[in-house]
């Protein structure tokens, strides 16, 4: 196995026993820090403060990622112009703010049978927001809904 003593230089390949021994005479614990390279590294370091540091690390790789919001915009297909200017009004703003927006029209009782109309109002609505996001799921039946989504940023094409 490959070993790096305590002031981080690489002592090279050494057999177990070897290194478990500078360890032991280091007062620090022999850590296999790379287990599927080839031949394994290990380290002669305080696992307690390896444990510490790493668990910082990850905390703040969680820290620095970005978090995408899907908001949802709920309508019926009788639902009114007036009515659906508000909603896409909403999902202006968080297309802006870099949300994504789950459009959902939700059929009740016969409204099943009016799915082009749907897909009329859909249509409308990506229109509509075209400026600010892009289509990144089409709208597709899901049971009794239809679903688009639509993320932030304006299509690739134009």
């Amino acid at each position: 196995m490959q070993l790096i003593d305590p002031s981080g230089t690489n002592r090279g390949a050494i057999p177990v026993s070897e290194a478990l021994a500078i360890a032991d005479g280091a007062n620090l614990d022999l850590v296999e820090v790379s287990p599927n390279a080839s031949p394994p590294v290990c380290r002669v370091l305080n696992y307690g403060k390896f444990l510490y540091e790493r668990s910082k690390k990850e905390k703040e790789a969680r820290r620095a990622q970005k978090k995408i919001e899907i908001k949802e915009i709920r309508l019926r297909p009788k639902t009114t112009e007036h009515h659906r200017s508000f909603k896409v009004r909403d999902a202006r703003r968080w297309l802006e703010s870099g949300m994504k927006v789950r459009v959902r029209i939700r059929f009740r009782g016969r409204e099943i049978t009016l799915p082009d109309v749907a897909r009329e109002d859909m249509d409308e609505i990506y229109v509509e927001l075209s400026d600010v996001g892009h289509i990144e799921a089409a709208p597709s039946m899901e049971g009794r809904t239809m679903l688009m989504i639509l993320a932030p940023g304006a299509e690739k094409g134009s």
